[in-house]
């Protein structure tokens, strides 16, 4: 979406019904918030496998998995009119949430599942899902009816297996791999150099037929499969 210049640009939100956030995918028109955050949170985290034995003082830490990343927004709702907008003009807070909830979080019997979402605003481009919502009622009317709320949404990031894989470029010795040979490469120490051992460039030169592993023509495609544990 082309931003005027000196136009402020609103942070909005599109649902979409697919992970891979098609355009032919979006489920309906993109939610606009009434006031830009004054801030967001972004959080990373690295889990780790921390199992000690019992007796010991301390254990080293294994890798395990890197979570999804998250991102924490607080969106306000108003009603008294105070705040003009022509995003949410003349709907009490009320129904300004449902619209908002309708938008992001209700289950979509289409695809049965929340949709998927993407958040936009300046250099942001978050795509993701909504993983929790904490709404916090702020103002009422002399009758008790809120007219201003605040909520704070959670979303976690999702990314398509496809792109994952080839983001992750995953060089374990546990996967199969194929490699094209260059000119200065030796089997045994691209054999070392995925599986941390050069010692199964033997098993290797076997599994691809090879007469023998000193020569190899560069171009060839050698296939490195997993090593049994």
């Amino acid at each position: 979406m082309p931003v005027a210049i000196g136009k402020t640009e609103k942070l909005h939100i599109v649902a979409f019904k697919n992970a891979d956030f098609s355009l032919s995918s979006i489920a309906g028109p993109p939610f606009f918030v009434l006031i830009n955050p004054e801030s967001y949170t972004c959080r990373y985290k690295i889990d780790y496998c921390d199992t000690q034995e019992s007796g010991s003082s301390g254990t080293s830490l294994k890798f395990n998995k890197i979570p999804p990343q998250e991102f924490s927004f607080d969106f306000l709702f108003d009603g008294t009119d105070v705040i003009p907008s022509v995003f949410q003009s003349g709907l009490p807070v009320i129904a300004q949430l449902e619209v908002f909830k309708r938008s992001i979080m209700d289950y979509s019997g289409v695809i049965h599942r929340p949709h998927y979402l993407v958040i936009h605003w300046g250099t942001l481009l978050f795509k993701g899902v909504l993983v929790s919502m904490d709404i916090e009622f702020k103002l009422f009317s002399p009758s008790g009816i809120p007219v201003r709320a605040i909520a704070k949404c959670t979303f976690r990031e999702s990314v398509p297996d496809q792109l994952r894989h080839a983001k992750e470029n995953r060089m374990s010795p546990d996967i199969s791999h194929q490699r094209m040979i260059k000119e200065s490469d030796k089997l045994p120490l691209v054999t070392k150099e995925i599986y941390q051992d050069q010692q199964y460039y033997i098993d290797v030169a076997g599994y691809n037929k090879m007469d023998s592993f000193r020569k190899i023509k560069p171009g060839t495609a050698i296939a490195f499969p997993p090593v049994e544990h």
